[in-house]
C-alpha cells in the first residue's frame, strides 16, 4: 500500500482473515487471474517472466500463487510496498516459501524513480490501488503502465464500485482501453462492491516514465 492519511493498512489487511469478507473474496479472484496470467503471459527469450506488484501489501495475492504454479519458479518478482511492517511480512513469506527470485522493496510505488532499475514486466498487479486515487492519478497511472510492460504483457487490477450512482470501475476499464489494452476478464459480483479486471497490452506505445515524476499519491 501507499501512504494514505488516517488509514491503518496493517489493520486493514486483517479483513482478509474473514473467509466471507469482500477482501477475502476479491483475493480469491485475483489469485485465479494470476494463475491464468502465468499460463498466458509472454516470456523473455530465456523462458522466464518478470512480475511487478504495485502497493503489494504483504504479498498474499502473489506469493502463494508463485509457490504453487508450475511456472512460478521461473518468475522474477518485484513487490513494492511502502509500509515496512507489510513489506517485512512479504519478505519473510517469500523466504519461507523458497521464492528466491522475489525481491520485496520498501519503497513508494507512486514515484517514477522507483522503477529506474526495473526491467519491463510480463505481468503487473495493481490491486488495492485505483480506489485510493483521484481520477487524474488513476488515468496517469494507467497511461504509465505500458512503460513498465513488454508488449503482450498482462495487468491485473482491482477497483471498488464506489459510492453513489454509476460504477467507478468502468472509468478504469475505459482508461485501459484508451491506452492500448485488451480486456481479458472482468469480474463484477452482483452481491459485492469489488471489481477485478485483467487486460493485455496490445503493443508498445512509446510510453516512458519521466525522472522525478509522480504517478500517484493515495488520498
Amino acid at each position: 500500500m501507499n501512504v494514505s492519511v488516517g488509514q491503518d493498512w496493517v489493520r486493514w489487511h486483517g479483513d482478509y482473515e474473514a473467509p466471507r469478507s469482500s477482501l477475502a473474496r476479491r483475493l480469491a479472484v485475483v489469485r485465479c487471474h494470476l494463475w491464468r496470467a502465468l499460463g498466458e503471459a509472454p516470456r523473455d527469450p530465456a523462458g522466464g517472466r518478470r512480475l511487478i506488484s504495485l502497493c503489494a501489501g504483504d504479498g498474499r495475492d502473489v506469493l502463494p500463487v508463485l509457490a504453487a504454479h508450475p511456472a512460478g519458479t521461473d518468475v522474477r518478482g518485484l513487490l513494492l510496498e511502502l509500509d515496512p511492517e507489510l513489506s517485512g511480512r512479504a519478505r519473510r513469506t517469500a523466504g519461507s516459501m523458497g521464492l528466491r527470485s522475489v525481491d520485496v522493496r520498501t519503497v513508494d510505488a507512486g514515484a517514477a524513480d522507483t522503477y529506474r532499475d526495473v526491467g519491463r514486466a510480463h505481468i503487473v498487479l495493481a490491486c488495492g490501488v485505483f480506489g485510493n486515487l483521484s481520477d487524474a492519478d488513476m488515468r496517469r497511472t494507467v497511461a504509465a503502465l505500458p512503460a513498465l510492460m513488454v508488449p503482450g504483457g498482462i495487468v491485473i487490477w482491482t477497483r471498488g464500485r464506489g459510492l453513489g450512482a454509476g460504477d467507478r470501475s468502468d472509468d478504469v476499464r475505459d482508461g485501459f482501453a484508451a491506452y492500448g489494452f485488451l480486456e481479458l476478464a472482468f469480474v463484477r459480483p452482483e452481491d459485492a462492491r469489488f471489481r477485478v479486471g485483467m487486460s493485455r497490452l496490445r503493443k508498445a506505445n512509446g510510453a516512458r516514465l519521466e525522472p522525478g515524476a509522480r504517478l500517484f499519491q493515495f488520498l
